[in-house]
C-alpha cells in the first residue's frame, strides 16, 4: 500500500504455508536472478524503480537464512515479487502485510484480487504470507524474528514512525528499507524523529528515495548522512507543490521532467 501510488486485523489464508526446501549457501544463489523476476514484476503497477528493485532483491538475498522477511504496504506486488523471488533463494518466507483499504487510491478488494494474479504469475505465491491488516495493530502482538524490514505503509509521520519500530525484531546489522523517504514529508520527519537520534539505526545509502539503514549503533558520520540528505528532500517537496499547481515546466527546471511525484 502506497498512500501516494496510481495505485479489528484480519488475517487472511496464507497463499501458501510450505517452507521450499533449499540450501542457503552463497553458491545456491547464482539462479535467484533479479533480471527473472524483474522482467515480470516491472509489468505490475506500482512505484518500485529498476535501481530501487535492485536493492530490494539484493538485501533480501543476503538477508539471514530461513527467517521472514516483512513487506508493510504490497499494493499490486511489484516489490512483493521482487522480495518473495529473493526469499525463496534463501528458503524462507514473505509476509506480506497490507489491509488493502477501500477507495478510489487503493482500490480495496479489487486490489487484493490484482496483487494475488500478480503474484501467481510471478510465480511466487508459495513463499507469501499474506496478511490483510494494519500494521500498526499487527505489530502490537508480533514476536517472531525477522530477517528484513521494508516499509511503505501510510505515509504519514505517526505511521511512518510506528513502522519503523517493527526494527527490533531484526538482527544486529538487519536491513531496514524505506520507501519514499527524503520525498514523503510524513515518512521523512519520521525518519528525522526516529532515525537522526537513534542509538539503534544507522543510515546507510538510497536508491531514489528507497532509503537503506540498518540496526547498528549509528556514528556521527551515519546521523550526518541523514542531514544531508535534506536539499534533496526540500527540492521533492518543492517539486511536489508546483506538480499540484500544475507548473510543470517550472519543475523541469530542476531536473523534474515528469508528471508524477518525485520517488
Amino acid at each position: 500500500m502506497c498512500h501516494e501510488s496510481p495505485t479489528d486485523r484480519e488475517r487472511c489464508p496464507r497463499l501458501s504455508s510450505s517452507r521450499p526446501d533449499q540450501p542457503a549457501d552463497a553458491e545456491a544463489h547464482r539462479d535467484a536472478s533479479f533480471d527473472d523476476v524483474w522482467a515480470t514484476a516491472q509489468h505490475f503497477t506500482g512505484w518500485l524503480t529498476e535501481a530501487q528493485a535492485r536493492l530490494l532483491h539484493a538485501e533480501a538475498l543476503a538477508a539471514p537464512g530461513t527467517t521472514d522477511a516483512l513487506e508493510i504496504g504490497s499494493h499490486q506486488g511489484r516489490s512483493t515479487a521482487v522480495l518473495a523471488h529473493a526469499r525463496r533463494a534463501r528458503g524462507g518466507r514473505l509476509v506480506a502485510l497490507d489491509p488493502f483499504v477501500d477507495g478510489r487510491l487503493f482500490g480495496g478488494a479489487a486490489t487484493r484480487t490484482i496483487f494475488e494474479k500478480n503474484m501467481a504469475t510471478a510465480g511466487v505465491r508459495d513463499v507469501i504470507d499474506l496478511r490483510v491488516a494494519y500494521s500498526t495493530k499487527e505489530r502490537a502482538s508480533w514476536s517472531t524474528p525477522l530477517s528484513l524490514l521494508y516499509v511503505d505503509g501510510k505515509h504519514d509521520y505517526w505511521t511512518a514512525g510506528d513502522d519503523l519500530m517493527w526494527a527490533v525484531h531484526l538482527p544486529e546489522g538487519g536491513a531496514v528499507l524505506v520507501h519514499d523517504c527524503y520525498s514523503s514529508i510524513g515518512v521523512t520527519l519520521a525518519i528525522l524523529r526516529h532515525v537522526l537520534f537513534s542509538r539503534t539505526l544507522r543510515y546507510e545509502r538510497r536508491a531514489g528515495s528507497l532509503a537503506l539503514f540498518r540496526v547498528g549503533r549509528p556514528s556521527l558520520a551515519d546521523r550526518g548522512r541523514v542531514l544531508a540528505e535534506m536539499p534533496w528532500w526540500i527540492r521533492n517537496v518543492g517539486i511536489k507543490v508546483l506538480l499540484r499547481l500544475r507548473l510543470r515546466p517550472v519543475a523541469r527546471l530542476v531536473g523534474h521532467d515528469s508528471p508524477y511525484d518525485p520517488y
